[in-house]
């Protein structure tokens, strides 16, 4: 089989490492400056992310890893973390498979968080079943179940899967 989904191992951390900073140069320029940096997330970010739960999957084509996307339980919801494509790679339903496949292992509601500004990455998550709560929620949700700075809650929006509870 040329095409499939893995559990990521130990031995694929250089690749998603690769791929996460690779993918990532979409939001240079998009991203509030002082949120940007290089490489976008490093190595040892990655391994704090890995250690805090955020368990990778990988997509293969042809025995290379092209997509990453990581889930993540948080006891009551489940975070989809991390989600990329190589830039050779994108726009060929990578993403979409990808989610598809997360979306299978878990019954509870799932949360996207992504960045306001990166509408191509909304309009994915939104095509694909996920709708934009509301911007008090949203601000409740990123402190409660995310470990990001203020800055970072101030300017993303969050995702949820149609099995969410607004209240």
């Amino acid at each position: 089989m040329t095409e499939m989904i893995t559990k990521s191992k130990q031995s694929d951390f250089k690749d998603i490492y690769e791929i996460i900073n690779d993918a990532a140069v979409a939001y240079k320029g998009i991203i509030p400056a002082d949120r940007w940096h290089e490489p976008y997330m490093s190595e040892d970010e990655l391994q704090k992310q890995i250690a805090d739960g955020v368990q990778f999957w990988c997509y293969h084509k042809q025995g290379t890893i092209i997509g990453v996307m990581g889930i993540q339980d948080k006891s009551d919801v489940t975070l989809i973390r991390h989600a990329y494509v190589r830039t050779v790679a994108r726009n060929k339903g990578i993403g979409r498979k990808l989610l598809e496949h997360l979306s299978t292992l878990t019954e509870k509601p799932t949360l996207i968080g992504t960045w306001a500004d990166a509408t191509w990455a909304i309009n994915f998550y939104q095509k694909n079943g996920f709708r934009q709560v509301a911007f008090a929620q949203k601000e409740q949700l990123l402190r409660k179940y995310w470990n990001v700075p203020l800055r970072q809650i101030e300017t993303s929006v969050v995702l949820a899967s149609n099995n969410f509870d607004k209240t």
